[in-house]
C-alpha cells in the first residue's frame, strides 16, 4: 500500500512518496535558486523524487498529486536580505482557509501563487498530504545565468533544511 507508513525503529523501507520541485529559470539569475537546491537535494537524499524544473507553479498539477510531501523551493521576494531562507508549511487539509493568503502566495515571481494551485489541487481531490515551501531570497530576477553570490551561498543551507524535511515524521507517522 503506497500510503502506508512505518515507524523510524523498522527496519522496513518506508513508502511514502515524497517530491522536491524547484520553481524557477536559471536563465534568470536568482530565480534559479529553487532547481539548484532541488538538484542538490535529488541527488543527496535518497527516496526523493524530484518533479522539476518547472517554470509555474500550475505546472504542479498533475506532478504532485497525492504526494505525502512536496517540498516546493522557489526564489522569492519579501523585502528581507537576499540569500535569507524561510519555510513555510501550507495546510493543505479539509479545515484550510480557502483564501488563505500565506507569504508565499503573494511573494512568488510567478503568476498564479503556489495558495492557489494548492486550493485548485484540493478542489479535483489530488492534494499533496503535506506542502512545504522553502523561499529563498533573491536579490536578482534579471536576464542572464548563475547566482547571486548571497543566493549562492544559501543553496547548501536551504538544501538542508529540505533534506531535514524529508527525515522527519509526516503527520507523526514515518
Amino acid at each position: 500500500d503506497r500510503g502506508s507508513s512505518v515507524s523510524a525503529s523498522d527496519p522496513t523501507p518506508c513508502t511514502l512518496r515524497v517530491v522536491v520541485v524547484g520553481i524557477g529559470s536559471e536563465y534568470r539569475r536568482d530565480d534559479g535558486a529553487g532547481p539548484a537546491v532541488a538538484d542538490l537535494v535529488a541527488r543527496g537524499a535518497g527516496g526523493v523524487t524530484n518533479l522539476g524544473p518547472i517554470a509555474d507553479p500550475l505546472d504542479l498539477l498533475g506532478l504532485w498529486d497525492d504526494a505525502d510531501l512536496a517540498i516546493v523551493i522557489d526564489a522569492v521576494r519579501t523585502g528581507a536580505e537576499p540569500g535569507t531562507v524561510r519555510l513555510i508549511e501550507l495546510s493543505t487539509g479539509p479545515s484550510a482557509d480557502p483564501d488563505d493568503r500565506t507569504p508565499s502566495a503573494g511573494s512568488s515571481t510567478h503568476g498564479i501563487g503556489l495558495a492557489g494551485v494548492l486550493r485548485l489541487a484540493r478542489a479535483i481531490g489530488r492534494a499533496p498530504r503535506r506542502v512545504v515551501v522553502v523561499g529563498i531570497e533573491g536579490g536578482d530576477f534579471g536576464q542572464g545565468e548563475g547566482l547571486t553570490p548571497e543566493v549562492a551561498r544559501a543553496v547548501p543551507h536551504a538544501a538542508r533544511h529540505v533534506t531535514q524535511l524529508v527525515m522527519e515524521p509526516i503527520g507523526g507517522a514515518r
